[in-house]
């Protein structure tokens, strides 16, 4: 068990982490035809948007409540109410998310009276679901504020089995799958095509895989998301067979979940390497009761075989790695199944999970300790989003990014990391950075004693020369 070692600085150096805003944010960009309304200052939502762009390379539907210096002393409830208004006129989106920012928390705004005081003066949009969330950006992470924001869509869209009437396993091909932050679309899409492969209809709470997965739509443009979970499928979740949980952040989710449909679930932490994928396809078996598909047979051996290649550039080496709870633990795993060890651990906010860190120690803190923990315990690699890029040269020590953001790489959200093809291109990825270290290579013996051999000069233009060792033919 990992030991936390709590933040001892008045500041941070080199930060760390994403906002909470940004995480739940994030959540309501999985779903179809969707909006997030930050409310803060217009600078909150800009600066989040280029982190967004630039991390996926599409266009982001943001907006903002854009408070000023009057609506942050007099009070911006009226700016939510206006926001809600405009943005149900002109858009008719199927989602409103309205996350808080650091500016509206410290300001004091009550969001929830003011969505009583839109819904009282507009029942023109009651058809509309607008769901406000408590994420303050100078508390948390990304990942608590991804699951604060489905732990608020759960409660206020899914109605409990006796409201629905739903029964559970009555659409006995439905599977319910919610994914944590840690998951990129590349992630989700190989998660539905392991799920898929036993029969099963995965329905994906969110699904950026659909919405920010880089592809054209048909449209030019759309103020609101063009891909995702559909918000009405949120009425079926009570009669699928089970629920799959991706990711120990969305716990709390997934118990008001269970509590509301009664469908059973299946809860992973992760589902990078071996041991946590097996998992995952045995709980498939349990639900379905076929066989596993040959597919997945081979891509598992394919796997097992990477292992053994890169055992001896892995086997001893040591990592530095920096990430939100659920990708830290789950990279530390992941290293500790192939024999490498995790020498140097930070996470930007304290989680219960970081307790399973297979290493000595956690710090929670920002890339200054990193570089300082990594340097201390001689590491040889970094794990970390492209913030490490710095400290990685400072170090002197290559960077494998992963984790968000990544801005100076172009397709780092959609690498995938889990599953057995997941995790067999990582363990390569890895290898190949300590090959370029010349590390666990096996050089040629040279004595010292071997005369160098002479070679035999020849004309250029013979044209039956060949080369060879002088005295041999």
């Amino acid at each position: 068990m990992a030991e936390i070692i709590k933040r001892n600085k008045a500041l941070s150096v080199s930060p760390l982490k994403a906002s909470q805003t940004l995480g739940a944010a994030l959540a309501f960009l999985g779903f179809r035809r969707a909006i997030p309304m930050l409310h803060g200052s217009q600078g909150c939502t800009a600066f989040g948007k280029v982190f967004f762009v630039r991390h996926f390379r599409e266009p982001i539907p943001l907006q903002t409540t854009a408070m000023d210096q009057i609506t942050t002393v007099m009070g911006s409830e009226d700016a939510v109410v206006e926001g809600l208004k405009t943005i149900c006129e002109k858009s008719q989106p199927a989602l409103l998310g309205v996350p808080t920012t650091g500016l509206s928390e410290t300001q004091g705004s009550d969001v929830q009276m003011a969505l009583r005081r839109f819904r009282q003066q507009y029942p023109q949009f009651d058809h509309i679901p607008v769901v406000a969330v408590s994420t303050p950006d100078f508390s948390g992470c990304l990942e608590s504020g991804y699951a604060k924001a489905m732990e608020a869509l759960i409660e206020t869209l899914v109605p409990t089995a006796e409201e629905a009437g739903t029964v559970p396993g009555r659409r006995r091909r439905q599977v319910n799958v919610l994914v944590g932050s840690s998951l990129t679309p590349g992630d989700l899409e190989e998660l539905k095509e392991i799920i898929e492969a036993f029969g099963l209809r995965p329905l994906l709470l969110p699904d950026l895989s659909d919405s920010l997965d880089g592809h054209l739509g048909e449209d030019e443009f759309s103020p609101l998301t063009i891909g995702g979970t559909d918000v009405a499928e949120l009425q079926t979740l009570g009669d699928a067979v089970a629920t799959l949980v991706v990711g120990h952040s969305l716990f709390k989710a997934a118990d008001r979940l269970k509590a509301l449909t009664g469908v059973p679930d299946y809860r992973f932490n992760h589902l990078m390497g071996l041991q946590a994928t097996d998992e995952l396809v045995v709980a498939l078996h349990d639900i379905t009761r076929e066989r596993v598909p040959d597919r997945l047979e081979r891509q598992r051996a394919q796997l097992q075989d990477a292992m053994l290649d890169c055992h001896f550039m892995l086997g001893m080496s040591r990592f530095a790695l920096a990430g939100d709870p659920d990708l830290l633990h789950a990279f530390s795993e992941l290293l500790a199944g192939v024999g490498a060890e995790t020498v140097a651990a930070v996470s930007p906010v304290s989680a219960p999970i970081l307790k399973q860190v297979p290493c000595s120690s956690v710090k929670i803190g920002d890339l200054q300790d990193l570089e300082r923990l990594a340097q201390a315990a001689s590491a040889e690699v970094l794990i970390c989003n492209s913030h490490g890029e710095e400290s990685g040269k400072r170090l002197g020590l290559p960077l494998l990014r992963a984790g968000f953001p990544q801005y100076d790489r172009l397709g780092g959200y959609q690498k995938t990391w889990i599953g057995y093809r997941g995790t067999r291109q990582t363990l390569f990825d890895l290898a190949n950075i300590l090959l370029g270290l010349e590390m666990g290579e096996i050089h040629p013996y040279r004595s010292r004693y071997a005369q160098k051999p002479e070679y035999a000069k020849v004309e250029p233009d013979d044209a039956t020369a060949t080369f060879a060792v002088a005295g041999h033919h």
